[in-house]
């Protein structure tokens, strides 16, 4: 049973993070940045490229190998007026896969900057695709939370995925406070990143290079991988005294069969790469348990809501804690019904101290930002002791968040 972190105050989560210490760039070599490694209390420090000599021979290791969109757009008004449309999620097709392949126009859940000066009309936009000339218009639709549905179309028949390659903007993170360089097409993305869809990078896997994942399988360590989209609201901080107050965003992610079956094998544990990995790993053990409850289930009600894990027997079926390898047999089993090879669901998990881990035995992860998400669940993990982790970081010169150093995680 998870006890309750409705009541943690945001503020027990705080530490003094200097500008200078928030890396605006890599280095040079991926694989060159540190590692600090955090095993059963103990604290030291390596080089990332020697990551495979801590893990045991014979686990697993999940990666997320979502893609980063160029999901920045700008248009001007007649009147010169600059509107930044921020593409979030698919609303029309609402599919990742579909609305990349559309041809004519589709629909997007959208951040709007400088919004007040955009009342109504449409934006247009003449771009070049592989030298043909393409008008591109967008047309503002309802508000849909703190968001808007935009309607684009554009002509010449050639794919949405040709039009935001032609004319996005790939989007890095606000704390950078620069402008996005043309280096960052390749240092913003994983080298093993496919799908294309998220708005921001699971940068624990910025650190892995060719050599790195060679010598991770030379170990003896399988390698499985999963795809969640990074929303933005990843860089939400919490604004709430308590995090009760605050609202997860929800992300959409797909997991393959056989790499359900892959964890089975592995006892139903994992080395999660990435906090977006961890998110999908734990809320499939939440969907397995709704199916071991009820074999007819919809695809909808498999969706993680925020606290649904901290609810009382939230991980009991029949008075018993599930085991990871019965609730992942029970979501291949309902797929081998609803004839799927692949799970397409959504989560809105939090993982805040109180939660106990399911699948997840070790974390590769970044040095998170103070009082965020990301810190709750790096806390949940290490059982609270994060502030010894995060002092030597501070202490021993470990740069800081998407571009920073790296932590191997082993409680």
């Amino acid at each position: 049973m998870n006890s309750d972190p409705r009541h943690i105050r945001i503020s027990d989560y705080n530490y003094s993070l200097p500008d200078e210490r928030i890396a605006k760039f890599p280095v040079a070599q991926r694989d060159h940045s540190k590692l600090l490694v955090y095993r059963k209390g103990e604290v030291s420090q390596d080089v990332f490229y020697n990551l495979p000599n801590y893990l045991p021979k014979g686990a697993l290791m999940v990666f997320n190998n979502t893609k980063v969109i160029q999901a920045r757009m700008h248009f001007h008004k007649d009147t010169g007026a600059l509107i930044e449309v921020f593409l979030l999620e698919p609303a029309l097709p609402s599919d990742y896969e579909l609305i990349f392949q559309t041809s004519k126009y589709c629909s997007w859940y959208c951040l709007v900057g400088n919004l007040k000066k955009w009342k109504d009309g449409t934006l247009h936009r003449t771009i070049d695709v592989k030298g043909q000339q393409i008008e591109v218009s967008c047309t503002r639709g309802p508000i849909h939370g703190t968001s808007h549905c935009i309607d684009f179309e554009w002509t010449g028949g050639v794919s949405f995925a040709e039009i935001i390659d032609a004319m996005g903007e790939l989007p890095i993170p606000p704390y950078l406070n620069r402008e996005t360089q043309e280096s960052d097409k390749t240092t913003y993305q994983t080298v093993y990143s496919k799908i294309k869809g998220s708005v921001a990078a699971p940068t624990a896997g910025l650190h892995f290079t060719p050599e790195v994942l060679a010598a991770i399988d030379a170990h003896g360590i399988e390698r499985e991988e999963l795809t969640l989209h990074v929303g933005a609201g990843t860089f939400k901080p919490v604004k709430s005294e308590e995090i009760e107050g605050h609202e997860m965003h929800t992300e959409y992610f797909s997991v393959h069969r056989n790499t359900l079956r892959s964890i089975i094998l592995h006892d139903g544990y994992a080395i999660a790469v990435g906090t977006t990995s961890v998110r999908t790993l734990e809320s499939l053990y939440y969907m397995g348990i709704k199916i071991m409850r009820n074999t007819k289930i919809t695809l909808e009600e498999l969706h993680v809501s925020q606290w649904e894990p901290y609810q009382e027997h939230s991980d009991e079926v029949n008075g018993k804690v599930a085991h990871p390898i019965d609730a992942l047999a029970a979501i291949i089993f309902w797929m081998d019904v609803n004839g799927l090879e692949v799970l397409n669901s959504s989560t809105q998990i939090i993982i805040a101290p109180g939660y106990n881990y399911h699948i997840v035995k070790m974390l590769v992860t970044n040095f998170h930002q103070p009082q965020s998400t990301l810190l709750l669940l790096v806390s949940a993990f290490v059982k609270g002791d994060w502030h010894k982790i995060y002092d030597y970081a501070l202490e021993n010169d470990f740069r800081f968040l998407s571009y920073g150093d790296s932590s191997l995680l082993i409680p």
